[in-house]
């Protein structure tokens, strides 16, 4: 059983798969800190010094009356908050990975098509019609078996 596991977990479809999580979930955490700390705050900045992060209404409050300055407090004093900037933020993550992917899969493509596009090379040898012998394509007579080509 073991064997048959090792044997399935080696492939490299798997292993790809694996590599492919693995870098996925680390381009994630740069996304995140992207739209965390590079975009967000000059947007926030613009629109009066909002922190999107910030962003919720208190459907009911928590063990200690409302106001909440942050979401942070709201969730530690155990209220039940709508979270729309924190959804904001996740949405602008998703475009920027979509859009991401969107040009590697298009540089991808694009290279395909190059390489389908691509001329043959000409061919350097030739088979001997007699011996079927490979020689090169501007002999005259077959180095094997002597024929006149």
């Amino acid at each position: 059983m073991f064997k048959e596991f090792k044997e399935f977990a080696m492939r490299g479809n798997v292993v790809d798969m694996a590599v492919g999580i693995i870098i996925g979930a680390a381009f994630g955490t740069i996304v995140r800190s992207l739209v965390d700390d590079m975009i967000m705050p000059p947007i926030g900045l613009l629109l009066g010094s909002v922190d999107f992060a910030d962003l919720f209404i208190t459907l009911r409050e928590g063990a200690t009356a409302g106001p909440y300055l942050t979401l942070a407090a709201a969730k530690e004093a155990g209220a039940v908050t709508l979270s729309y900037g924190a959804f904001f933020n996740t949405i602008i993550s998703f475009l920027i990975v979509a859009f991401s992917v969107f040009l590697l899969i298009k540089g991808m493509n694009k290279m395909k098509r190059k390489q389908e596009a691509a001329p043959a090379a000409e061919p350097t040898t030739k088979e001997c019609p007699h011996c079927l012998s490979t020689i090169p394509i501007k002999a005259t007579k077959c180095g094997h078996c002597t024929s006149n080509l």
